[in-house]
């Protein structure tokens, strides 16, 4: 179902972009606290251990606790609102990308849009085109994810109007260039993966109903979200680091700060200072996140479309019948 199938023209692209938003805003509901430790690890200069002295975080069920302890369950959800318009926009343009990409590359190349070649790079660039749109509110609820107490950003309409006045408007745009750089192989990897893992799934496990379906879905999407997870992780950490820069007065309380001038100023420092462990920090909670969401992106998204397919069907056929 994912990608253009010119035996089953069942889903528009306007279906696609709907399927996409519905899916992301449920993911999104799902993981949020694993991103938020993720963002928590991804940003401490110190190591990830209990021997490094003042470091803030050691570990999964440490951080777990000891956010919960410090700023209560909801912590958990900081930047959950331009989180959610993160997700349901980035879904809603990466799927209406991709299912318009392979469907021109199906009508005027020799390529096939089933292709994993194809879905490698058709979902490269639909991620590119919904990483640009969306940034803004990408680095928003980074902030809100990173902020600790007291709060620097009272709410969403703050925030904004904040980061304008004393940053100017490209501060919305932080860490947009190891985004770029990193999520076109990290989303070809996902729709390329998915797809080979699917037909693999097929040819092992032939068609057995829709329920084995859409645990298939899950599984094959989660498969691919640590294989393309793994690959490109210290590009995620990069654009984080940028991304609070100008924000170190609120990452006190968490330890040390650092500010860079740009994307290899922020290698040269982290290779320097933390080793190349350094790059991935956060790898942990990041493939469980990568995991769980991606698997559920694609799971959710199937089932939409299955159901939009199935409305379709059923209007069709009362029309007829009346």
């Amino acid at each position: 179902m994912v990608g253009y199938d010119p035996e089953a023209k069942c889903v528009s692209v306007a279906e696609a972009a709907a399927a996409g938003s519905a899916s992301g805003f449920v993911t999104r509901v799902l993981v949020s606290p694993l991103d938020v430790i993720k963002i928590r690890f991804q940003l401490q200069i110190e190591q990830l251990s209990s021997r490094s002295p003042g470091a803030k975080y050691h570990g999964i069920l440490q951080a777990v606790q000891r956010i919960f302890q410090e700023e209560g369950l909801r912590a958990f959800w900081k930047g959950h609102v331009p989180a959610q318009l993160l997700s349901v926009g980035y879904g809603a343009v990466q799927f209406m990308a991709f299912e318009s990409l392979t469907k021109l590359v199906h009508n005027v190349t020799s390529y096939n849009a089933r292709d994993s070649f194809v879905h490698f790079v058709c979902g490269g660039l639909a991620a590119c085109t919904a990483t640009v749109a969306v940034q803004p509110v990408d680095t928003l609820r980074t902030r809100f994810a990173a902020q600790g107490e007291p709060k620097i950003y009272r709410n969403l309409h703050h925030a904004v109007v904040t980061m304008y006045q004393t940053e100017g408007p490209q501060t919305f745009y932080r860490g947009l260039t190891p985004t770029i750089i990193a999520i076109f192989p990290y989303a070809g990897l996902q729709f390329s993966s998915y797809n080979i893992l699917q037909q693999f799934s097929e040819w092992v496990v032939p068609a057995e109903g829709e329920k084995g379906g859409n645990i298939k879905n899950l599984v094959c999407g989660s498969c691919a979200g640590i294989i393309s997870k793994t690959l490109t992780y210290p590009f995620d950490l990069f654009k984080k680091r940028l991304q609070v820069g100008g924000f170190e007065h609120a990452r006190a309380a968490f330890g040390q700060v650092r500010m860079y001038r740009g994307l290899l100023d922020c290698m040269r420092q982290i290779l320097r200072e933390e080793g190349p462990g350094g790059f991935f920090k956060g790898l942990s909670p990041s493939l469980l996140k990568a995991a769980l969401s991606t698997g559920l992106i694609f799971f959710w998204y199937e089932l939409f479309c299955s159901l939009l397919c199935t409305l379709k069907s059923t209007d069709s056929t009362t029309r007829k019948e009346g």
